[in-house]
């Protein structure tokens, strides 16, 4: 049955989801005296159907939902996709699958999906600059509404706006969108595998100046979010967190905000500035410039300024940001001023820091032999020294080189020596071995065995994060050891030990949650 957009009405909507039900669970909905503010209906097979609201529930009859009433109500939506999720053609509302281990539907989450005006009144000017805006709450705040309106607020005033709608939330299922986008443009996700690609696509293909995205949640997506946001694009999008301090610890979705970094400083630097020599600091620029926590539904916290926030938790301070609420009466008022002053004014954190030999005139080239050169430069990235990489040996101030090579390359590496170059042996191709290289050859002072344990737990994190592969470390102590798990768990990973006491290896395998 097609609908006319301009015919569809809320209680409209409401109906097409109350039809799916069987009749006995569609006459105890229509019974409630709530109903308009009911949020969900929970169908879990041997249990009541449940009617869920904001801060209650009520079971709608006594008898348990049986595999018919569920095949009934998969009958009349659409089919599944990879992230088992349908739809109502042309409503908002969706249906969420639960699985048992052989695949059959043993529950559904049917989700009452309404197109609310004028939720962004609230957030106009910050939509108006032109800046990548990205919405941050828990479940159930209202993140999709909101970017929904957005949406559909920026395309009337004739904006180039296009949706990713990857589970057709945003947009309503179907071929035809719903009304509530505007003008807004609708792409569909086949897999939401695929989220990232469909992402790049909408730039490459159809000249979008706005870029709409619910629920970035894995690496590639934010890795298309900060490639869409470097070719000029303003980016809005939800991300899984409900505040910036928890975007950024999350080490798959960090980068949004800029990434995290370990760095070592320098001696002087260190005293300068009060710290520890091994510091975190922000790694790059962040992808969206504005970062808003939707405490409620009509109130708001707005960091306006994401590098100097993100500086600012790492350097230990609590930025205050600007707190906003929309009254009963609709007007909006500015319960907490933004502070700034309460910020130190920080250096861009990505701009290398001084050299820490300043005689030198120029960087010192390396020549790796036998290792590889992109562990080299992250290894540079990470302690901040100026180096950059030799094309041959002939051009080197120093060459780095595995142990194993230096005995069986002797005359080779002879040949080297006997030019006046310094050969730096390391026991295995690992960037926390060459970092503990370069501190030597820079003069930056050793590191105790637990922080280079430690080094080497989250290299091989990050690696596990790009390739989902095992990665196994160097023999520790139970007590090391114990450290390394614990910073395993904090990135939702799993790590065991393997091997006999008391120096057995860790290996930290992909979280499979």
């Amino acid at each position: 049955m097609a609908v006319k957009a301009e015919n569809i009405s809320p209680s409209w909507e409401l109906s097409q989801l109350l039809d799916i039900f069987p009749l006995a669970i569609r006459q105890a909905l229509v019974r409630l005296p709530n109903v308009e503010a009911m949020i969900e209906v929970v169908l879990d097979l041997g249990r009541p159907p449940e009617a869920r609201f904001e801060h209650d529930f009520t079971y709608l009859t006594d008898a348990p939902v049986t595999s018919e009433d569920i095949a009934h109500v998969c009958s009349r939506v659409s089919s599944f996709g990879g992230d088992n999720r349908a739809g109502i053609e042309q409503t908002l509302h969706r249906i969420s699958a639960i699985r048992n281990r052989d695949g059959k539907i043993v529950g559904l989450t049917c989700r009452v999906g309404r197109a609310i005006y004028g939720t962004i009144d609230i957030l106009l000017d910050v939509l108006r600059s032109g800046e990548s805006v990205c919405l941050l709450g828990r479940p159930g705040v209202g993140k999709t509404t909101m970017l929904r309106e957005c949406a559909r607020v920026l395309s009337e005033e004739r904006k180039r706006v296009v949706i990713v709608d990857t589970s057709n939330e945003i947009a309503g299922d179907g071929d035809v969108p719903h009304p509530g986008i505007g003008f807004a443009r609708r792409m569909q996700v086949a897999d939401p595998k695929l989220q990232h690609a469909v992402m790049i696509e909408a730039v490459e293909n159809h000249m979008p100046e706005i870029i709409v995205i619910d629920e970035i949640g894995t690496a590639a997506e934010a890795e298309a979010a900060r490639t869409i946001a470097e070719r000029g694009v303003t980016l809005i999008g939800t991300a899984h967190g409900q505040t910036l301090e928890n975007l950024l610890m999350n080490p798959t979705l960090s980068d949004l905000v800029g990434g995290i970094a370990a760095v070592t400083l320098s001696d002087e630097e260190a005293r300068r500035r009060g710290t520890r020599k091994t510091v975190l600091e922000r790694r790059a620029p962040p992808t969206f410039d504005v970062v808003v926590e939707i405490q409620e539904r009509d109130r708001l916290a707005i960091h306006k300024n994401v590098a100097q926030v993100v500086d600012a938790l790492l350097r230990g301070y609590q930025p205050q940001p600007e707190v906003r609420k929309r009254e009963p009466g609709g007007t909006v008022t500015v319960v907490q001023e933004a502070r700034p002053e309460s910020m130190p004014v920080l250096s861009e954190s990505f701009e290398p820091h001084p050299a820490r030999n300043e005689e030198r005139e120029r960087p010192l080239s390396i020549f790796p032999y036998g290792v590889s050169r992109s562990k080299i430069e992250r290894a540079v990235s990470n302690l901040r020294v100026p180096a950059t990489i030799a094309r041959t040996w002939d051009d080197a101030d120093v060459v780095v080189t595995l142990r194993a090579l230096e005995r069986k390359q002797q005359s080779k590496l002879k040949q080297i020596a006997s030019d006046n170059i310094p050969i730096y042996s390391i026991k295995t191709n690992t960037t926390t071995q060459i970092q503990s290289a370069l501190r030597d050859i820079f003069n930056l002072g050793s590191i105790d065995r637990e922080e280079l344990a430690l080094r080497e737990a989250e290299e091989a994190i990050y690696q596990v994060l790009l390739t989902s592969q095992a990665v196994e470390l160097s023999p520790q102590t139970s007590y090391v050891r114990r450290m390394q798990h614990q910073l395993a768990e904090r990135y939702r990973m799993h790590s065991r030990t393997t091997g006999l006491k008391p120096n057995g290896r860790g290996g930290i395998m992909e979280n499979d949650e």
